[in-house]
């Protein structure tokens, strides 16, 4: 997980941090999450395996994440999370609630959690994509009231860290 760890954090961003931790370790398929705040900046994310360790499931070469970095896939998710709200806009759609990127060698699933946030998930091409959204919405139940301005901030702060 990417953050300088749970010393000094609320309860709320502990909880949420473990929230995705869990939803990397216990749904098969997924490479990587990141939540991404309205305005782009990642609060949480999961870090794929590091650079050397390339490999998936013993697949030689498959790709842990994009790029092996969690900031690659939050910008990637603030981006298809832009795009979708300017067409749903454009067509009328009203609120976009979920998107799926389905690519030859994975998926990327962007849902909206609160205030403009989304969580993100990077996926396996064989992933069973109706398991990977219905843990997405867990998530997104459990986060979006707990998501505040107060514990965006915390999160953004606890990336950063030491100055």
């Amino acid at each position: 997980m990417t953050a300088t760890g749970t010393f000094g954090l609320s309860t709320e961003a502990r909880n949420l941090q473990w929230l995705l931790g869990n939803l990397v370790e216990e749904v098969p398929g997924v490479r990587s999450v990141a939540v991404v705040s309205s305005d782009g900046l990642m609060l949480l994310s999961s870090d794929p395996e590091p650079p050397q360790d390339t490999t998936s499931a013993g697949e030689p070469g498959a790709p842990r994440g994009p790029r092996g970095s969690s900031a690659d896939l939050a910008t990637i998710v603030s981006g298809i999370g832009s795009l979708t709200v300017g067409a749903a806009r454009l067509m009328e759609g009203g609120g976009v609630k979920q998107t799926m990127v389905a690519m030859d060698e994975g998926s990327v699933f962007v849902m909206s959690i609160s205030d403009g946030s989304l969580l993100g998930v990077h996926a396996t091409p064989d992933c069973d994509m109706s398991v990977v959204a219905y843990h997405m919405a867990l998530f997104v139940g459990r986060a979006g009231h707990v998501l505040t301005p107060e514990v965006r901030s915390e999160l953004r702060k606890s990336l950063e860290g030491p100055r």
